[in-house]
């Protein structure tokens, strides 16, 4: 047996292997031991192997799922060896094979899987200066690729959010990325390979036509995905028949900080509430969630996709969306259901979901609004093949859990499987007419014919009767008050009943293994329309959000326009309204191809930082095709939202506050162009005050000057107030407040309203006031405060924080020259060579 074990375990050297053993899961050696420290189960020791003790750990085979996802989260893989050989004809050990293999990325288990998040595994590979990426939804069947640069790569891992990243072992670790990291052999990461497996994959001669082609650092890297995503489901992926292709070109970019510091999917805190998602994410199903979430994290830059959506929420709202929304919430996880049958490990209760899905699709289809491109393409995918039905009419109507508990196949369906169930139902009438006739003819009054599943069928005799039992009776089993016999009319009928039962069984397990093959023919229909319901399912509580939370509808145009009129934050909206906080204020925000920066400035906790947020979360929600929170909008392009928001450290990778800081500073006037959102707010604030104000001066003139980016610039530097007299393009506002009664005359109303002009004051001492900081220490703070402002008047002298850069000194090399002097032409492919042409246009028009 152990010989056996340690077959298996040198095929899986990286995975912890559960080795079936009866009742139990065992591991042995490091595996035990390493699951005694992860799972707190008991370590042991039995027998000897090699002359050494075997340490083993095991788990219940009845609680196999949840150590598993434990182990999952933990981010280890698990290799699941199951006994396929006899148990009763076996000689020396059954034999056992690894069915599958379970890693963070590759779980398909309805029960490891959450409801309303997709489970990504992503394989990324760098070819010179491009990354290629390529990801997989097992689950959903969902295959995407994609190539970047190492700037952009953090955004993408952000964006994608993977549970599993394989990588050749030379992939450098990303900070805040929480992904389980695997190690593939480098040669399979192969470019050729990669494009013959996509191609063999989606059954194409050629990605021409995913638009595919031309991405060698992707293909790369879907050569170790597909590779590795077979191996451990011991199959081909039959339900992986779509490819997305996205380029950075395509998307909003959407940074991690941005992710992060607009609450988009998960709080500051890192949980699931209060956030966007959460707050749209009223869909009927699982499959509806996962939509709208890659919706909010991978919205477009065209306006197409957008005003598609816009128009069929529009239609839906036309035509009342309850009924649809009502309609939707029968149906069954249709893309997990798709998977699953496709890998054939789907349990019987899931295909009667389905088979209850395609029934109530003709009350959906009524419900469905047509009208438009995007629902009428959607409602023809609501007809899928009436052939699906019809294979699952074979199934019960209630159909057990597990397949080997049989009662899956309805009856009339197989004419050899009724007569072995009718062996088994005739089977109680048999043994009471039998424990009647022996009663009689022993005159045991007691006597009694049973059954367990240990010894089988017996008749039992209690001790005092004894000497009354016939010559015919065979003792079967001896217990204190009581002896069991068999005798050959029971024999007889034992082997009948049970062999029925495993036959019966056995032709259960043929005709549902026969069912799911069948099913194979009708994956592509079934992902259709899998797509279908997720869209309107996600289409549908965009309706809703939009008419119970009072949105518009925005619109597009051509030309640099960023104008909201009576904006607001819809999450602390909704919070607010929750809690009884009273009315969100409402404010404004007009940019335009003349105003493309607001130096927004106000006390602390008067809203800037809610004001700034829900521009960006209303720009968010039109590019994805939704409603917002304001009474009128109207949007040019935009291909970025960038954030500078909050103080944090990263002291893990020795990043103190500012350092960070001024490295996502620049990560942003490096990448922010004339149709990007820029949010700063408090930029300097986390070094000395010169210091500060000078860097956040120079910040803003770049922004400005050279980026031209529509920039919202909160700061409590006052001096910075005079950029707009010297910026065209810049224009003071301020967030209101109002000085109150109070004990020192340090009260303070925030009016949370956005106002032109600069503010008068910074009322820091008021806000330290209602902190609760002691009344003695606000007045110290308070005189200080009147004797540094009485100092700063006397001050004559003024500094021009805005003007332009010195030139650099003689004789050093400009950034122009020194990427020239970088460049080696003979080792550059010609597109490597376009990209250097275009990186030096870009530093010479900066310059």
């Amino acid at each position: 047996m152990m010989q056996q074990y340690l077959r298996i375990k040198a095929q899986h050297a990286d995975a912890l292997v559960l080795y079936r053993m009866g009742d139990f899961y065992e591991l042995f050696y490091d595996d035990a031991r390493r699951a005694h420290r992860l799972l707190d189960i008991t370590l042991t020791t039995r027998g000897q192997s090699a002359g050494e003790p075997v340490v083993m750990a095991g788990v219940p085979v009845h609680a196999l799922e949840s150590y598993l996802a434990r182990l999952i989260k933990l981010g280890e893989a698990v290799a699941i060896a199951e006994q396929v050989g006899d148990v009763a004809t076996a000689k020396g050990p059954v034999e056992r094979k690894v069915v599958r293999v379970v890693t963070p990325g590759t779980v398909t288990d309805t029960e490891l899987l959450a409801d309303r998040a997709d489970t990504l595994l992503l394989a990324v590979h760098r070819v010179r200066a491009t990354w290629g990426l390529a990801w997989l939804g097992l689950s959903s069947g969902r295959l995407g690729l994609s190539e970047c640069s190492d700037d952009e790569l953090p955004g993408w891992l952000a964006r994608l959010a993977p549970a599993e990243i394989l990588h050749d072992g030379t992939a450098p670790a990303w900070p805040g990325v929480a992904a389980a990291r695997t190690s593939r052999p480098a040669w399979q990461f192969e470019s050729a390979l990669g494009l013959k497996k996509l191609c063999a994959q989606l059954q194409v001669q050629s990605l021409a036509g995913f638009n595919a082609q031309d991405l060698p650092a992707a293909h790369a890297a879907a050569a170790a995905l597909l590779s590795f995503a077979e191996h451990t489901q011991g199959r081909a992926l039959d339900h992986v028949r779509t490819l997305q292709v996205q380029r950075a070109t395509d998307l909003v970019d959407l940074p991690p900080a941005t992710l992060r510091n607009l609450e988009i999917v998960q709080t500051l805190r890192g949980e699931d509430a209060p956030t966007l998602l959460s707050l749209l994410d009223t869909c009927r199903t699982g499959m509806g969630s996962r939509t709208l979430r890659q919706w909010l994290t991978q919205p477009l830059r065209e306006r197409r996709t957008a005003t598609e959506r816009l128009d069929a929420i529009g239609a839906l709202h036309a035509a009342g969306f309850a009924p649809l929304r009502e309609a939707l919430a029968g149906v069954s996880d249709v893309e997990r259901i798709t998977a699953r049958i496709a890998l054939r490990s789907v349990r019987p209760r899931e295909l009667t979901g389905l088979r209850d899905t395609l029934a109530a699709l003709p009350a959906l289809r009524a419900a469905a609004p047509q009208g438009t491109p995007l629902l009428d393409a959607l409602h023809g995918a609501l007809t899928p093949d009436a052939g699906i039905a019809e294979l699952l009419q074979a199934l019960a109507a209630e159909p057990a859990v597990l397949l080997r508990d049989g009662g899956v196949i309805a009856e009339g369906v197989d004419a050899e499987l009724d007569e072995l169930r009718a062996i088994g139902a005739n089977c109680d009438a048999f043994l009471l007419e039998l424990e009647a006739r022996e009663r009689a003819r022993t005159g045991i009054a007691n006597l009694r014919v049973m059954f367990n599943k240990v010894h089988g069928f017996y008749i039992e005799v209690t001790a005092s009767n004894v000497g009354k039992v016939p010559a015919d009776y065979q003792r079967r089993q001896t217990m204190k008050n009581a002896e069991r016999y068999i005798t050959p009319e029971l024999k007889a009928f034992e082997d009948k009943a049970l062999s029925a039962q495993e036959r019966s069984l056995a032709r259960e397990k043929w005709l549902y293994e026969n069912l799911v093959d069948a099913l194979q023919a009708f994956l592509a229909e079934l992902g259709a329309l899998a797509r279908a319901l997720a869209s309107l399912d996600a289409l549908g509580c965009l309706a809703e959000r939009a008419a119970t939370l009072r949105w518009c509808r925005p619109e597009f145009v051509p030309y640099p326009c960023l104008q909201i009129e009576d904006g607001r934050h819809p999450v602390v909206e909704a919070r607010l309204a929750e809690t009884g906080g009273g009315a969100f204020i409402a404010n404004h925000c007009r940019l335009d191809a003349k105003t493309r920066m607001l130096v927004i400035t106000g006390p602390n906790m008067g809203g800037k930082s809610t004001y700034m947020r829900q521009v960006a979360l209303i720009v968010l929600l039109a590019a994805v095709g939704s409603c917002v929170p304001a009474s009128a909008c109207r949007l040019g392009p935009i291909d970025a939202i960038h954030t500078r928001i909050g103080a944090a450290d990263d002291l893990a990778n020795a990043q103190s506050t500012f350092m960070l800081e001024m490295t996502e500073a620049a990560a942003i006037v490096h990448a922010a162009t004339e149709h990007s959102l820029v949010l700063m707010d408090e930029i300097g604030r986390g070094t000395s005050t010169f210091d500060g104000l000078a860097l956040a001066g120079a910040i803003a003139s770049h922004l400005h000057d050279r980026n031209k980016a529509f920039t919202l610039f909160a700061t409590h530097y006052f001096e910075l107030t005079a950029f707009p007299e010297k910026h065209a393009g810049a224009m003071n506002v301020h967030v209101s407040a109002a000085e109150a009664a109070g004990a020192g005359g340090d009260g303070i109303v925030f009016l949370h309203q956005i106002e032109p002009g600069p503010a008068s004051r910074s009322y820091g001492v008021q806000v330290a006031r209602l902190a609760g900081m002691p009344a003695p220490l606000i007045r110290q703070a308070r005189a200080a405060l009147e004797a540094l402002e009485a100092s700063s008047s006397a001050q004559q002298a003024q500094v021009d924080l805005f003007a332009a850069p010195p030139a650099a000194p003689a004789g050093e090399p400009s950034a122009l020259d020194q990427a020239i002097e970088a460049l080696d032409p003979d080792t550059l492919s010609p597109r490597d060579a376009l990209d250097a042409l275009y990186r030096l246009k870009k530093l010479k028009k900066e310059s």
